[in-house]
């Protein structure tokens, strides 16, 4: 029962996820005439079988979320009619579940290295994330900047829970118009590695039930995958604190990635010392 409600789950996410990445694509941006009478965004169904070269009933069963099988070959087709970036060729390939898409393993410890590594890192930020955004290790620079998140106890000891749960006056970044979207994107390619795992789906439902925010974003099925980005977080104390965040995978557990956040200016390296120094700074500097 467990493994047809997981693949009726799978094939759901996939139909989901192909329509959407078809209602953004243009007549134009294939070379296709506008045509009249146009009642859909994007392409029809018919439109991308025929520039895949895949039968329209086919292409229209996979859309649908029916138990058919896709070759890589033909994957590989749609992904180009579509115009799919990495992410999404990857995420598309585990939806349809084919086979040269590794498959991750049980998540493990973490190695006493890392904290080592964590602490030598000071005065940087750093800290260990899984896919899900749970915050598995940090360093004590980290927790002076986040100490509302590290002093959570599981599972609220996760990033985006902290980030769509909180009041905007009380969030530490301030850039979120750029970077919630892409969290939720980077939380999506690590969904579909456990859609019917029961804590994924519940974290899902409940983070979705407390902020329509996160609904919104969650809905568009957008993807994407770690990088190197800039970030503006808020701490009461020091004011704003600008920084990149770099994002490195861990060879284990697997879906672990250690994240290091470096100051762009040497006034953000000033604050960054002197909530070092002050670790029990209060980064919210006012209570509802």
């Amino acid at each position: 029962m467990g493994i047809v409600t997981t693949t009726a789950t799978r094939r759901g996410e996939l139909a989901a996820f192909l329509r959407s990445r078809r209602e953004r694509i243009t007549p134009a941006d294939v070379g296709l005439p506008p045509g009249l009478r146009r009642r859909t965004p994007g392409l029809r169904r018919e439109e991308v079988a025929q520039l895949a070269g895949v039968g329209v009933t086919w292409y229209t069963w996979l859309e649908q979320g029916r138990r058919i099988n896709a070759s890589v070959q033909v994957l590989d087709a749609i992904a180009r009619t579509l115009k799919l970036d990495a992410a999404e060729r990857e995420h598309l390939y585990r939806l349809a579940e084919v086979p040269e898409v590794p498959q991750s393993g049980e998540c493990g410890r973490l190695e006493p290295e890392v904290q080592v590594i964590l602490d030598n890192l000071d005065p940087l930020p750093g800290c260990v994330y899984n896919s899900r955004y749970d915050l598995l290790a940090w360093n004590a620079s980290y927790a002076a900047l986040f100490p509302n998140l590290v002093r959570s106890d599981p599972p609220e000891r996760n990033v985006m829970w902290h980030c769509f749960t909180q009041p905007g006056c009380c969030r530490a970044v301030v850039n979120a118009e750029d970077e919630f979207p892409l969290m939720v994107a980077t939380l999506r390619t690590g969904f579909v590695r456990h859609i019917g795992e029961p804590a994924w789906e519940e974290f899902v439902r409940g983070l979705s039930a407390v902020s329509s925010e996160f609904a919104a974003l969650w809905a568009d099925h957008q993807v994407a995958r770690p990088g190197t980005r800039m970030k503006i977080f808020r701490h009461s104390a020091v004011g704003l604190v600008r920084a990149v965040s770099t994002s490195l995978a861990l060879a284990g557990p697997p879906e672990t990635r250690m994240v290091v956040y470096t100051p762009l200016d040497d006034e953000s390296r000033q604050r960054l010392a002197w909530l070092a120094a002050h670790p029990e700074a209060p980064a919210v500097g006012h209570r509802h």
